[in-house]
């Protein structure tokens, strides 16, 4: 399936596509939480687009290992003022979030896109999306993140994964949801150890369950780190590799926070992959 429907638009991904990460968190786990101030996110958005960014994606809830939920009204409050001062960008807007109200905010706000770490297993999330014409991500987590690091544990990590999204493709289609509608994630970092990531990356194409595009989400996360022993702010060159590791393995979108350094890695990799 090459083209994705998301909200207002009809995406393309006959093509790998980025999508930009906005953090309105207070807390992110890459150090660039904009803690709800959305002159900046703005600016950033506007920055993200100039440098060749397809989508952009809304956070107002930190999702690192370890952190705490924020209250839901904080969140919704956030996200509304981003997507209504973002919308006229004219560009796909992503948010962020596991919980059903500020979905429902979120759509109501003129969000293209829901991005869910829990893949719409909350109560209500499901409802909360399909009777709309939002895109979703889909997305796997072992626990939640306060707690997802202690230990996980899986039979066979890629088999598991897979299984899930798939479990969780048949529940969005009994509630409607066209397929269209649908990318997936695999969910590095969330609920793995260092070796579980490799192996979801090294068999990535594994998670095109029923030919549906797959979204790869490693920037900057702590299993760069464990290889290369950068800090966070050092893990630009393992980010765009391991961007462009997704992509040679069949991502149709990968979510970054540094825009112009992947943009130019997937053209050479496109120059390739379209040479004679």
């Amino acid at each position: 399936m090459t083209r994705f429907a998301c909200g207002r638009f009809g995406l393309d991904l006959s093509a790998p596509r980025i999508m930009a990460i906005i953090n309105l968190t207070d807390d992110s786990f890459s150090g660039d939480g904009l803690r709800g101030n959305i002159a900046a996110a703005l600016r950033q958005a506007e920055r993200a687009l100039e440098e060749g960014a397809d989508l952009l994606d809304l956070g107002a809830e930190s999702t690192r290992p370890g952190s705490d939920p924020v209250p839901e009204a904080r969140e919704i409050a956030r996200i509304v003022s981003a997507v209504e001062a973002l919308c006229r960008l004219n560009v796909p807007l992503s948010v962020d979030t596991c919980k059903p109200a500020v979905m429902r905010a979120a759509l109501a706000a003129g969000a293209d896109m829901i991005n869910d770490i829990a893949g719409f297993g909350a109560p209500g999330a499901v409802e909360a999306v399909a009777g709309s014409r939002c895109g979703l991500c889909v997305m796997h987590m072992q626990g939640e993140p306060r707690t997802m690091q202690h230990e996980p544990h899986y039979t066979d990590v890629v088999a598991d994964v897979a299984d899930y999204l798939a479990g969780r493709l048949r529940a969005l289609a009994a509630a409607g949801v066209a397929r269209e509608r649908i990318v997936l994630d695999p969910g590095f970092g969330f609920g793995k150890s260092v070796g579980h990531n490799y192996s979801l990356l090294k068999h990535f194409a594994r998670f095109a369950v029923d030919g549906l595009p797959v979204l790869a989400g490693l920037s900057r996360k702590s299993m760069l780190g464990a290889v290369t022993g950068k800090a966070v702010h050092e893990r630009l060159i393992a980010s765009v590799t391991g961007a462009a590791l997704a992509v040679e393995r069949g991502a149709r979108i990968v979510r970054v926070h540094d825009v112009a350094a992947t943009r130019e890695a997937l053209q050479i990799w496109l120059a390739c992959a379209e040479a004679a």
